[in-house]
């Protein structure tokens, strides 16, 4: 089992930077790929980045360019840094872990989730 805790959310303007933290327990997150995912009200998860075992890197479309996702095994955790952002990032992000990379949300572990806002 992996139990997955994410922080970093907050409120930033239109412009602004946030980092996203998920600190994994249970089990070593070298052993798998990390991803980030958000959602609002009334949409489908929808895949943000994920990273995997040797540190490849994926994202959706949507974030290419402006976010960067990342690792540190030593400290059991996983990042998503996001800049240049804009209200349309605004939602709850979750972070999630599974043994390959998919962009579907067939991920095993999921956290809870970490509000994001951005204003205009």
């Amino acid at each position: 089992q992996v139990q997955l805790r994410e922080s970093g959310g907050g409120l930033v303007q239109a412009g602004g930077s946030l980092r996203l933290s998920c600190v994994a327990s249970g089990r070593a997150v070298s052993k798998y790929v990390m991803a980030w995912f958000r959602q609002t009200p009334g949409k489908e998860r929808e895949f943000v980045a994920a990273v995997d075992q040797r540190a490849g890197e994926y994202y959706g479309d949507s974030v290419k360019g402006r976010f960067t996702v990342s690792r540190d095994n030593n400290k059991n955790t996983a990042y998503l840094q996001m800049n240049a952002l804009t209200p349309a990032d605004t939602a709850v992000y979750y972070c999630a872990a599974n043994d390959i990379v998919v962009t579907t949300t067939f991920y095993d572990y999921w956290g809870q989730g970490t509000q994001v806002g951005v204003t205009s």
